[in-house]
């Protein structure tokens, strides 16, 4: 894992900027077009399976090579020298909940069909439960680490480069939530859709405000981990049944 400097960095005048935007031209895109190879243009086959690992992949090397060897910048594991693992703790239970609170909203009010949260869970093979168990697991410890990596590390560093530290904030949050939503509308309905979008945005905001403060992935990383959670507990009862799923 990579670690930036304690001090922020000034924006860079107009010429300087392009090499930012390079870096987030050829990264950003990745997962939303393996999202949507997976699920809408190829789903089920070889062919779409293999562009969407292909863009994890993508994501997993390419701040490395870029920062390694274009930015020609030293990496280390992001040591979280200034702490923020309370506040981590806190924000990762709130949201927790708060996504408990929604669910047992829409729920309520019919907004989720667990028969096509399930039919998609069938493309990718989900609906197995030793294979779900696995795939939470991965998504919990390593994506979730992966993830914050890249939006929060690398993404929101080119980010801050660009518009400051605030801005930084926004534009990774909103990198962030793309993909999100190309995997969302394939899950559950517009309006459903819409306020998952809301709450991976809110959720990016959060944790790249975390690494303004603190300057390390770690306080990020346990945070999300925390709010990836309930996702899972909530996807096992819709496709496998529980409280107020199928």
């Amino acid at each position: 894992m990579k670690s930036s400097p304690n001090s922020t960095p000034s924006i860079p005048p107009a010429r300087s900027r392009a090499r930012p935007w390079l870096a987030l031209l050829l990264l950003v895109p990745a997962p939303s077009l393996g999202a949507a190879a997976g699920m809408f243009w190829w789903p089920g086959t070889a062919w779409g399976k293999g562009l969407f690992i292909g863009s994890k992949l993508w994501l997993a090397l390419f701040p490395l090579v870029w920062w390694r060897w274009v930015e020609r910048r030293p990496l280390s594991w992001s040591p979280p020298r200034r702490g923020g693992f309370g506040v981590a703790v806190i924000s990762g239970l709130l949201i927790a909940g708060a996504i408990f609170a929604v669910y047992g909203l829409a729920r309520r009010f019919g907004w989720i069909d667990p028969a096509t949260v399930a039919a998609a869970a069938r493309q990718t093979g989900l609906d197995q439960p030793g294979v779900y168990l696995l795939g939470a697991l991965y998504w919990i410890t390593l994506n979730s680490l992966m993830e914050e990596y890249v939006w929060r590390w690398f993404v929101f560093r080119q980010g801050e480069r660009l518009v400051g530290g605030v801005g930084g904030v926004l534009l990774s949050a909103l990198a962030f939530t793309l993909h999100h939503i190309i995997a969302l509308s394939g899950q559950v309905s517009g309006l459903v859709t819409a306020l998952g979008s809301l709450g991976v945005f809110l959720g990016g905001v959060i944790w790249s405000g975390l690494y303004l403060r603190y300057r390390s992935v770690w306080p990020c990383y346990v945070s999300h981990a925390l709010v990836d959670v309930p996702i899972f507990v909530i996807g096992w009862w819709l496709i496998f049944g529980g409280p107020a799923g199928g």
